[in-house]
């Protein structure tokens, strides 16, 4: 680095954090987006130009907003020292040097007034939906890691309270955006794609979990409650929980939606699988599952929006 204000392109790149983004977010809008290229009359510009806007604002706030406030709150707290750091704790742009945490409160502080500077913007102009889009990232972002919320901190209040609304939404966007009505199709789709995210994340956490003991104040994630109440064999649980929540959700869905229900049903089968199998006081093996979880979220949310 050649000052506190040059931000380097490896630094942006670990920030973003490119595979989850795409993976869960990126992923999440083309499950929406894709059955208005395939089934409605739209303009392809018009929908190209939609996909362009989602997906940057998935990167602009899921990328950069909630990796910065969380890098900053876990730096604080202690618990990314302390990280087996595979794809778990945090970005590490402040662990490796390549940012500190001057430059990320500058980011952060950048982002958020930018965002809710334009998000005011589009409520006046009349653009109420890409207003309330953004405001429920920030939330999503914020809420998650800086006080007085802080959900990440508190168990199943981070995946419910921050991560689900803001998954939830950027989902629901583009049918929102295009159509009269949301229809059911769109719900479903981002309804099971939220749950997915929120079911790797967990995953995501279980290496982290003596990192988030240390901390102080304790990172009590649901993985580390459960844990708790149930020994090391209850760390899987709540990944579990909730990919068996998107199974039950998938079974009367099958009725007018048979190929996408039983999709979905064997790809969560596939998932529960793998994580029960799975040793989770092992970082590399629980990351390797995190890793072919990424990968069948994306196949379900791409096969949700090619199966309406």
């Amino acid at each position: 680095m050649t000052g506190e204000n040059a931000l380097s392109f490896k630094g942006v790149g670990m920030l973003l954090r490119v595979v989850a983004v795409v993976t869960s977010s990126v992923a999440t809008v083309i499950s929406t987006w894709l059955p208005l290229l395939i089934h409605h009359e739209f303009s392809m510009w018009r929908l190209l130009f939609l996909l362009a806007l989602l997906i940057l604002g998935a990167f602009l706030i899921h990328g950069a907003l909630t990796h910065v406030f969380n890098d900053i709150t876990d730096f604080e707290s202690g618990t990314d020292q302390h990280s087996p750091a595979l794809l778990s704790g945090g970005s590490r742009v402040i662990q490796s040097g390549v940012m500190s945490v001057g430059q990320l409160r500058k980011i952060a502080l950048t982002l958020t007034v930018s965002l809710a500077a334009l998000s005011l913007l589009l409520a006046i102009l009349g653009q109420t939906e890409l207003a309330i889009l953004i405001v429920v990232g920030i939330w999503g972002a914020a809420s998650y890691s800086l006080r007085p919320f802080r959900f990440a901190y508190v168990p199943l209040a981070g995946e419910w309270l921050s991560l689900f609304p803001s998954m939830l939404l950027l989902g629901l966007a583009a049918p929102w955006l295009m159509l009269e009505t949301i229809p059911a199709w769109g719900w479903q789709n981002a309804f099971i794609n939220a749950l997915w995210c929120m079911s790797w994340v967990m995953v995501h956490h279980i290496p982290d979990m003596e990192a988030d003991r240390k901390a102080i104040p304790v990172k009590r994630t649901s993985v580390v409650w459960s844990a708790d109440k149930f020994g090391m064999r209850g760390a899987r649980y709540p990944a579990i929980l909730y990919l068996g929540l998107i199974g039950l959700f998938a079974l009367p869905m099958m009725l007018a939606r048979p190929v996408a229900g039983i999709m979905v049903i064997a790809l969560v089968a596939y998932g529960i699988y793998m994580i029960l199998k799975m040793d989770s006081a092992d970082p590399e093996a629980v990351t390797s599952v995190e890793k072919k979880l990424l990968l069948l979220a994306m196949a379900t949310a791409v096969g949700l929006g090619i199966f309406v």
